[in-house]
Formats: structure tokens, C-alpha cells, sequence
């Protein structure tokens, strides 16, 4: 049975605080678990530090945002959110069906 992929991009909240790994690793250590995911990645988008508007740890009121356009198996999703939900340099991530 072929497996058909669908269109996802997600957003990533990136916390490097403290941390020697630069955000241009993290990302790369994302990209890799959605590699392991049968994901295929077509876009990276940098979208520079921007402030929360919600503040909800007084210590991190902004961080750098990600976005990565990618086509994976239906499971992924909540595949790649338990994965990184173990990733400590991932703050926030959320994914959409595009």
C-alpha cells in the first residue's frame, strides 16, 4: 500500500538560553527529526527574535522563530511534537496542514 504524503508547515519557538548551540544547529537538529519522519523538506524560513506578547516565564520574554514547509506521512505531526516535546532547545512548536 503506498503511503501518501501531505503538506505541513510548522512553526518552531527556539530556546537557546544559555546553551553553546547556535540556532542555525538546533535548526538543523529539527530538520533531522523530520528526516527520521520520511519528511521531505522544501523550505526554511528564518523569521529573526521576536517578543512574546504573552509573557509566560519572566527570564524568556522573546526568542527566535522558525518556519519549515514540509510533505510527510499523516502520522508525523504528532510524531515530530512527541520527539521535540523531549528537545529542550524547542520551546513551542505548531503544525499546520497547508
Amino acid at each position: 500500500m503506498k503511503q501518501t504524503n501531505r503538506n505541513y508547515r510548522a512553526t518552531f519557538i527556539i530556546d537557546n538560553r544559555g546553551k553553546e548551540d547556535s540556532v542555525e544547529q538546533i535548526i538543523d537538529e529539527v530538520k533531522n527529526e523530520i528526516s527520521a519522519l520520511q519528511g521531505e523538506i522544501s523550505n526554511v524560513e528564518d523569521l529573526g527574535k521576536r517578543d512574546f506578547i504573552r509573557v509566560t516565564d519572566k527570564k524568556l520574554t522573546g526568542a527566535p522563530y522558525v518556519q519549515i514547509t514540509y510533505s510527510a506521512p499523516r502520522a508525523a505531526p504528532s510524531q515530530l511534537l512527541e520527539r521535540l516535546r523531549l528537545n529542550h532547545n524547542v520551546y513551542r512548536t505548531f503544525i499546520q496542514l497547508v
